[in-house]
């Protein structure tokens, strides 16, 4: 029934209504078109063309972005790698400066050693000749005591030697 009330109702279309209408729709268009179209697409366009700028312009940022990064990094790596070259001059300078202070000290140690020997040597020396000179006075005073006579100069010398010569043994 209702099939039939919607067809019956479908047949009852006034045309002239139907042609109103439709005019009334074209000259709507005509008038929507004329005025409003134009500032429309003009708006859109501008609206376009700025969302596109924007999305140029965040692009630009990102990639400047991406480079100012890029080259943090690299100053990074290289600020490490100038840290472990200066590190490792730091210790090759100290291992230097080691070496050179053990050398020094080592050769300093070398020569006060052969000074002291130098210097025993020498007070060595010293003492044999002071106790030569003395074993030669008590020998001169012992001959002369026992020989009662005063021995000449050579005649001495030769008694010293071989005393001294009995005391090396």
């Amino acid at each position: 029934m209702n099939s039939t009330f919607l067809l019956g109702a479908a047949q009852q279309v006034a045309w002239g209504d139907f042609i109103f209408y439709l005019v009334l729709f074209v000259v709507l268009m005509a008038l929507v078109g004329h005025f409003a179209w134009n500032p429309i697409q003009n708006m859109l366009q501008k609206r376009a063309d700025k969302i596109s700028n924007d999305l140029d312009s965040a692009e630009g940022a990102r990639l400047k972005a991406e480079k100012l990064a890029k080259e943090r990094e690299d100053a990074l790596s290289n600020s490490h790698v100038e840290a472990n070259q200066i590190v490792n001059r730091a210790k090759e300078n100290a291992e230097q400066q080691r070496s050179t202070i053990m050398q020094k000290a080592n050769d300093d140690a070398a020569t006060l050693k052969n000074n002291a020997q130098q210097d025993i040597s020498r007070q060595k020396q010293e003492v044999l000749a002071g106790v030569k000179n003395d074993v030669a006075k008590l020998s001169i005073e012992i001959a002369e005591k026992i020989i009662s006579k005063e021995l000449s100069a050579d005649d001495q010398k030769v008694l010293i030697d071989k005393y001294i010569e009995g005391l090396g043994k």
